[in-house]
């Protein structure tokens, strides 16, 4: 038996929208239709980009990149404020979509989702059916394109969604795993970053098939979880379920300098891209959580780790300063490798549940 079929086989799709905010832009505004568009803050502030249109992309623009320098790539590029709840309310049309041919779905961020199909009987009970079906369903209804990716097993269902992009699928049957898998690089498996990839690489690790070949008990005490994980995924295995009511509790985003820094001054420096990451990353989940409390963490060269947090409902630059400079009150002469900054979540009350607490208060 083969290792693909350890678990009972399901069916799952993962349905990815394309440049999502800039093609709800260019559907709302024809006149941005044949240029390059991105959303983002202004050039003379340090912001980043949410996303771009695909003719931005092709000069090399991508999402998270410096407005500054997205415009030194396409002088011509126009840079746009979002309309979040524009997209919040786009993004709930997609997803009673989806709800049509399963209650299995996970949504992963206004813009992308799991799709537990396995035992829905429409289109014929064919996954790749109900894919095609979806896409379909939203460009003749919204008037916007997706990319699916079909598979028996989670990671390979997103990595197959970005393989015809945009508007197109790629389904990967059972059979064809062992296949695809054998040449998959590691760098399109998800949760292997830029550090994860050049440490592997170190080691001969570039493809499913150099881990396939590779000692697992050196996998494991060499690189610990992401190992145990690679081991799985380098044959095809994924235990995980759709998980449709998972609740985040809470986001940060954190950087591990390549070199020492020191004082409050370079560590307020790189506060600003923290903060610019962390409010991107708050927009994919702001239509249903609450900010409840802000937080800093340090860690310092002799890996000593100091956090402070504080009650706040509000997005503030200044707060995470404010916590940063307290943090660093009696610590302002010893080196730091890392910085981050991380909000609390709770569930975001809607006008009915409010009047409810109200009465009861």
């Amino acid at each position: 038996m083969s290792a693909t079929n350890t678990f009972p086989q399901r069916k799952i799709i993962h349905i990815d929208m394309d440049c999502f905010y800039a093609a709800v832009e260019m559907r709302d505004n024809p006149e941005y239709r044949d240029i390059p568009l991105a959303i983002g803050g202004k050039v003379d502030r340090r912001s980043v980009l949410s996303t771009c249109n695909y003719l931005a992309r092709s000069f090399g623009v991508h999402s998270a990149m410096p407005s500054y320098k997205a415009k030194q790539l396409c002088p011509e590029l126009l840079i746009i404020p979002g309309r979040m709840q524009v997209y919040i309310d786009v993004s709930k049309q997609i997803k009673a979509i989806y709800y049509r041919y399963t209650d299995l779905v996970e949504p992963l961020s206004l813009d992308e989702a799991f799709l537990d199909v396995t035992d829905c009987k429409l289109c014929q009970g064919s996954a790749t059916y109900i894919a095609e079906d979806i896409r379909r369903a939203i460009f003749e209804e919204l008037n916007l394109t997706a990319s699916a990716g079909v598979a028996s097993v989670k990671f390979l269902a997103k990595i197959a969604s970005d393989e015809n992009k945009p508007n197109g699928i790629c389904v990967i049957t059972p059979d064809q795993i062992p296949i695809f898998i054998k040449t998959l690089p590691l760098k399109k498996i998800p949760g292997v970053g830029k550090v994860a990839q050049k440490n592997l690489a170190e080691k001969g690790l570039v493809t499913c098939a150099d881990v396939q070949q590779y000692s697992a008990e050196k996998l494991l005490s060499e690189f610990g979880k992401l190992g145990g994980a690679l081991l799985n995924y380098s044959r095809g295995i994924d235990s995980r379920a759709i998980e449709p009511y998972r609740e985040r509790k809470s986001l940060a985003v954190e950087h591990t300098f390549s070199y020492d820094i020191l004082g409050e001054e370079q560590c307020s420096e790189r506060l600003v891209p923290l903060f610019e990451e962390l409010t991107r990353r708050l927009d994919k989940v702001l239509d249903e959580k609450m900010i409840t409390k802000i937080g800093v963490k340090i860690k310092f060269s002799d890996f000593n780790i100091k956090n402070a947090e504080r009650q706040s409902s509000e997005l503030s630059l200044s707060l995470f300063s404010t916590l940063l400079h307290h943090l660093l009150h009696k610590s302002s002469d010893k080196p730091i490798r890392l910085l981050g900054i991380s909000v609390g979540l709770a569930p975001r009350l809607d006008e009915h549940q409010s009047v409810q607490l109200n009465l009861l208060e």
